[in-house]
């Protein structure tokens, strides 16, 4: 049977890869390490997992990677771990600004004690999720992992930092290490401060909804479940011992493009709010996925209207518990 251990399991990619896990009938184990940080609302974290408590496959451990000690976790995680999934993070690249340290300390020592709590177990299988980011401004589109980086924020430096602890700990320790690139991840359950979530939500309230710059800025939308395949694909790869793999959709949506979809969708137009543009945003991405493809059997099927359809499914069924 096998046991896997997944950080940041209560949030929008964890519990989503979470449900897929238990629904497919495998002899498995679970344990899902999470903080419930208050980021956004803790009630939608439970609700995540909620459903999952009823399984007896599924234990969840209420822990803060930040502080906590490689014993101490060995002391609630008596069981052999076949594989980590590390998706525990502070997340975005704005409020990185304002608090450089704490993403640090989640993002750099939390990756750290999770890197030293598998040499402890004897698991050979890390699966770590970095981020687009780290390309920083790159205009060699589409993006292959082989690009020279150049993060420009606080947040993608921290990735940056994960995706090399985990080669150090390849190159000495032999442990397989695979860091995951997500593009700009969306669909049911994505968290209320992403832009399709936000734009979404002020739409159907019909409030205006803020564009950084002209709205010229554009992103490699990546649906939920097309994510979720990628990342099972990750846990069963290995052909070798460290790799980095961009997960995307290998097509890039002007902002303007995505709102009209959105508008198609709600049947309803958005008010737009001209700001000026982000510092420690990068003005676009795109993924090469050929990496992916080929190690990893990766292929994203998702159309973008299609995903903007379930997800306005999923908050408006949803909408009290995430606007309360």
């Amino acid at each position: 049977m096998k046991h896997y251990v997944i950080t940041g399991g209560a949030g929008f990619i964890g519990s989503n890869l979470i449900r897929n896990l238990l629904q497919q009938g495998e002899e498995l184990t679970i344990t899902c390490i999470d903080k419930l940080d208050d980021f956004y609302s803790v009630a939608i974290k439970e609700q995540h997992i909620q459903e999952f408590k009823k399984s007896k496959q599924f234990r969840f451990l209420r822990i803060d990677i930040d502080t906590a000690t490689v014993s101490a976790l060995e002391e609630l995680i008596l069981e052999p771990v076949d594989v980590i999934i590390h998706l525990a993070a502070k997340t975005g690249v704005r409020p990185s600004l304002s608090n450089p340290l704490a993403y640090q300390q989640t993002n750099i020592r939390g990756t750290q004690l999770m890197l030293d709590f598998s040499r402890a177990k004897k698991c050979h299988q890390f699966i770590f999720a970095s981020s687009s980011s780290v390309y920083g401004e790159n205009k060699n589109f589409p993006w292959k992992e082989t690009e020279p980086l150049l993060p420009i924020s606080p947040y993608a430096m921290t990735k940056l930092s994960g995706e090399m602890l985990g080669h150090i700990y390849h190159h000495i320790y032999g442990l397989r290490f695979i860091a995951l690139r997500f593009f700009t991840v969306y669909g049911p359950g994505q968290r209320p401060d992403l832009a399709i979530h936000k734009f979404v939500k002020n739409i159907l309230e019909e409030k205006s909804i803020s564009f950084f710059g002209k709205g010229a800025s554009s992103r490699d939308y990546t649906y939920i479940d097309d994510i979720v395949q990628g990342i099972k694909a990750a846990i069963a790869y290995t052909n070798s011992g460290f790799e980095i793999i961009n997960l995307g959709n290998n097509k890039s949506i002007v902002l303007h493009k995505l709102v009209a979809e959105i508008e198609e969708v709600l049947k309803k137009n958005a008010t737009i709010h001209y700001l000026p543009e982000q510092p420690g945003e990068v003005h676009s991405t795109f993924a090469d996925i050929t990496k992916a493809k080929d190690l990893l059997g990766y292929q994203p099927k998702m159309k973008l209207k299609d995903g903007l359809q379930l997800f306005y499914d999923w908050y408006v069924t949803n909408r009290d518990l995430l606007n309360s």
